[in-house]
């Protein structure tokens, strides 16, 4: 009688992981300290217990992940700028993915300079050179960031940067300033030598650009044929971000199961300046992780309006779709 029993078991273990819903998850960069939660849920077994198959790879940008889930056939989800996803709609109305759970509450775009190199403040660009990644989310909102603080942009040279050298190219003076997410340029100049008191960090949102940042998308075909599986990612993504914010000390060693050159000490410098500038704002503490303000975000799309000429302009509900967040008194910060 113990063999059919046996087997009777095993058959309902495979039943139970081809029940699963498999999705592939698009990082917007290599893992480091703010991406923390989602492999603290996936290490932890979060998502496994929710139903659901997750597999996590690292990107190139905050943009890349757009168009690999919108096209749907090898990523479903992803993490991306907002910003940059409201562009993309416009170009792609019947094609672009939906994002349905903020990250960033306020973006970490920022101008990083030197005080010695003579930038401290947006109008000391004038006359400068820039180093700007071509797909870096800071630098999409160059045009932006220049009518909001009034720079004559025909003065600054921009110089098409790679990511590897970013840094390392302010930290030698072959330019005079970078764009960049300010937790990350931040912390890797110092460590190619720069002091934090020759660092000036001009963080967009301080001038003139009220925005958010980086969110969870989902391609619009998945999620119609995948709903509950859908929530039960984002249900399990916003637990993990309020644990970590809560423990960024465990939180931050999840990383390092996933980046061999990372170093503790550095991500959690990363994780924490993430957390405290872009993550648990006042907005969040009032109303919630991972939701928006729906007027906000429409006065968002008018400011990007300012200097991008839209074809198929979107609105703020064809942007967001919060029907997949957990209730509200789920997301709130402990």
């Amino acid at each position: 009688m113990r063999l059919p029993i046996l087997l009777m078991s095993a058959f309902l273990c495979a039943a139970t992981a081809s029940a699963q819903t498999s999705i592939r998850f698009s990082n917007d960069w290599k893992w480091e300290g703010p991406n923390a939660p989602v492999l603290l849920a996936l290490d932890r077994g979060w998502y496994a217990e929710a139903g659901l198959d997750v597999t996590v790879d690292t990107g190139k940008g905050s943009r890349e992940a757009i168009p690999r889930v919108a096209d749907g056939n090898n990523w479903q989800m992803g993490s991306s700028d907002i910003n940059s996803l409201i562009k993309f709609r416009d170009q792609n109305p019947d094609l672009a993915p939906t994002a349905i759970m903020v990250i960033y509450n306020t973006p970490p775009f920022a101008i990083i300079g030197r005080k010695s190199l003579g930038v401290m403040a947006p109008k000391d660009l004038e006359g400068r050179i820039l180093g700007a990644p071509a797909p870096d989310g800071a630098y999409a909102q160059w045009k932006a960031f220049v009518k909001a603080n009034d720079i004559d942009a025909s003065t600054v040279t921009i110089e098409n940067v790679g990511f590897p050298v970013r840094e390392p190219m302010l930290a030698a003076g072959k330019v005079d300033a970078i764009t960049g997410y300010s937790f990350s340029s931040y912390i890797n100049l110092k460590a190619k030598g720069v002091g934090e008191e020759d660092i000036s960090l001009i963080l967009m949102r301080d001038h003139g650009l009220d925005l958010y940042g980086n969110v969870v998308i989902v391609n619009p075909d998945f999620a119609k044929a995948n709903p509950e599986a859908v929530k039960a990612f984002v249900a399990v993504t916003v637990r993990a971000y309020l644990e970590a914010a809560k423990d960024p000390e465990s939180a931050v060693k999840h990383v390092l199961n996933h980046n061999d050159v990372a170093r503790e000490e550095v991500e959690l410098e990363r994780l924490k300046m993430a957390i405290a500038q872009n993550i648990i704002t006042d907005e969040v503490r009032a109303n919630g992780f991972g939701g928006v303000d729906m007027d906000r975000l429409e006065r968002s799309i008018d400011q990007i309006a300012d200097t991008y000429e839209f074809t198929n302009r979107p609105a703020a509900a064809d942007v967001f779709d919060p029907q997949y967040l957990p209730p509200e008194a789920d997301r709130m910060v402990p």
